[in-house]
């Protein structure tokens, strides 16, 4: 299936990016349309689908474009390892074992926050709700 190609808006729909988003992904170095058609327009596969969507799961972690271009690269430098050496092989999965870690450690910063916020929104309700007893013992 990684020969066929897609257009950018087929591409845009199945990853749930902007077609800007994937052009500014495209500028920035992180990902290259495999082809261009005829008339110059981008085509992508079914790997750049997939490194799309390792950049969209870890934009919301917090990761800079920098440490997502050196993830990408350890990850497809390891796809094509067989020409690796023991150490260069460990030292590209210790990379992608580092970039692991850390997105556990900001999953578990999100669940902290997510706590505080159900807890904020729940202290809201029990205000709105002893202000609409209030209202209804008054009336």
């Amino acid at each position: 299936m990684d020969g066929k190609h897609m257009q950018i808006g087929e591409v845009a729909a199945r990853t749930e990016l902007s077609l800007r988003t994937i052009r500014h992904y495209e500028e920035t170095g992180l990902v290259i349309p495999s082809a261009r058609s005829q008339g110059g327009f981008r085509l992508y596969t079914e790997s750049d689908v997939q490194r799309l969507m390792v950049i969209r799961r870890m934009k919301p972690l917090g990761f800079t474009l920098e440490q997502m271009r050196d993830l990408l690269d350890a990850t497809d430098r390891l796809d094509h390892a067989g020409t690796a050496d023991g150490a260069e092989r460990e030292a590209l999965l210790e990379r992608v074992r580092t970039y692991e870690q850390d997105a556990r450690r900001k999953i578990e910063e999100l669940r902290v926050q997510l706590v505080r916020a159900e807890d904020f929104a729940a202290t809201l309700r029990t205000r709105l709700d002893a202000a609409h007893r209030e209202q209804g013992a008054s009336a």
